[in-house]
């Protein structure tokens, strides 16, 4: 018989068995060891607990997009040969697997509208929450965009342009989670609002603003966590800018 936790475990301990679900990939367990942290809408969580519930989350969402874009791709490569039962059963398993990635992000974003965000402090705790909420609607509306007045779409619109308000005021031009932040606004425009010139431009203000920060700091002061999220906006801007005509 399997041991049954006690109700009485403590934070830390909670937070040790998160991270032993973590190093053992199962990230749902993660998820609810992080959960069982957050009761009201005035619980904050500290930075180790915020990044394992970012990361199982960001794990459990992309298993399934991928699973979703192999499964459509396999239908769209078979159709031809395969049978009206054999692409209707392709079909319900792509299906299968879009509920239970909305049921998936809707858990997140509950969580960061009703107690992340609210109870976050100014500057990078409430960019990187508010950063989250644009990512996870954008995942929704992925397969919702092409909806007349699609929430999922505008709602993940509304958070990223909070956010980047917010980071503006509040984060260096160099600072990891604003360079994060533009990097997946600029994905918005190009994936979901399909403008690549808007994506272009705001991944290459985002990366001109912080080379030119850059340029001006101190000798020695750290940058690798900027560096690969910086060689991902220059990637992006390159190949979307072959995009606009």
């Amino acid at each position: 018989m399997s041991p049954v936790l006690d109700v009485t475990v403590s934070r830390l301990d909670r937070l040790y068995l998160a991270r032993v679900a973590d190093q053992a990939d199962r990230y749902k367990d993660v998820v609810a060891h992080i959960k069982s942290l957050i009761n009201s809408p005035n619980d904050q969580l500290t930075i180790d607990e915020r990044n394992l519930l970012s990361i199982a989350f960001k794990h459990i969402t992309g298993q399934l997009r991928n699973q979703w874009r192999v499964i459509d791709t396999l239908e769209k490569r078979e159709a031809p040969r395969s049978t009206p039962q054999q692409v209707a059963l392709m079909h319900l398993q792509k299906e299968r697997i879009r509920r239970e990635l909305d049921g998936v992000c809707l858990e997140i974003v509950e969580l960061l509208e009703k107690f992340l965000i609210p109870s976050s402090n100014p500057g990078e705790e409430k960019v990187f929450y508010s950063k989250m909420r644009g990512d996870y609607y954008r995942y929704l509306a992925e397969f919702t965009k092409d909806q007349p007045d699609d929430k999922n779409a505008s709602s993940s619109l509304d958070a990223y342009k909070f956010a980047y308000k917010h980071a503006n005021c509040t984060l260096e031009p160099t600072h990891p989670t604003r360079l994060g932040l533009a990097l997946n606004f600029a994905v918005y425009y190009h994936d979901i609002a399909d403008s690549p010139e808007r994506a272009c431009f705001l991944a290459k203000h985002a990366f001109d603003e912080a080379i030119q920060a850059a340029s001006t700091m101190p000798e020695g002061q750290a940058l690798e966590d900027s560096l690969t999220i910086l060689q991902l906006l220059r990637d992006d801007m390159i190949l979307w800018s072959g995009e606009i005509q």
